[in-house]
């Protein structure tokens, strides 16, 4: 992508103060877009709004969890003249656990962040996005909602979700410029991964084709591709990126 084939734009990008929202987030304002970030805390906020180095970013703090945070988000971008073209649906937590033994909260909290939340960041976007007739509205699914994972029922179900979710806001956005799509990463080395064991991550690498972790960039570059005009005809799909790892 160009430096500036986003100029003139503004994208939201949930969970950026780390991983994966980060690298989206430096990406898509290196491109040339205005970019807020959002993270659960203050400190995570300046994070963001410390990282905006050559372009016009800002961080905001944000709970997907929340019921009433995406309103309360759009409005007070609203005050700051701040209304989302693109729209980064990356904020996500796991509570992992074998299903015979994952308790209720657990469930629902995964649920919540990752699926509720999305779902009304979505529904809180759509409408400024309809006015303009033009959107661009990505989440960041995984890996494991095609291929499922032991220990990760109520993780695998929240991203199969959002990429349900998405095909239905394509069917629904399309008469008015607006595309939906999610993007679903494989074994990203982000600072979480890197916390596993390494016997374990080893072990992941072995069975990825090309033989390596991806990188949180790679990623990002697949969000610019999807915000710009180069993914204009590109509406209802997920984009697996995974090295092999799952290959459909």
């Amino acid at each position: 992508m160009t430096q500036n084939s986003l100029a003139g734009k503004c994208a939201l990008v949930t969970g950026a103060s780390r991983g994966i929202g980060a690298a989206v987030y430096q990406s898509l304002g290196a491109s040339g877009a205005r970019v807020c970030g959002t993270a659960t805390s203050a400190e995570g906020a300046e994070t963001i709004r410390a990282a905006a180095r050559g372009f016009d970013g800002c961080g905001e703090v944000y709970d997907a969890a929340d019921a009433d945070a995406a309103k309360v988000l759009l409005s007070a971008l609203a005050e700051k003249g701040f209304a989302p073209d693109i729209v980064v649906c990356n904020a996500g937590v796991t509570a992992d656990g074998l299903l015979v033994r994952m308790k209720d909260e657990n469930w629902e909290r995964v649920l919540q962040t990752n699926l509720s939340g999305a779902f009304r960041l979505a529904r809180a976007s759509l409408a400024g996005m309809m006015k303009k007739r033009w959107g661009r509205l990505i989440g960041i699914s995984s890996v494991v909602a095609r291929s499922g994972n032991a220990g990760q029922a109520n993780y695998c179900a929240s991203k199969a979700g959002m990429e349900g979710l998405f095909r239905a806001i394509a069917r629904e956005g399309a008469p008015r410029g607006i595309t939906a799509n999610t993007v679903a990463p494989g074994f990203v080395g982000t600072d979480m991964t890197m916390q596993l064991p390494e016997k374990l991550r080893e072990e992941w690498v072995k069975m990825i084709p090309l033989g390596r972790m991806g990188r949180p960039e790679e990623i990002a570059a697949a969000v610019v591709f999807l915000s710009s005009a180069g993914g204009d005809y590109i509406t209802g799909q997920t984009l697996h990126i995974n090295g092999g790892l799952a290959m459909h």
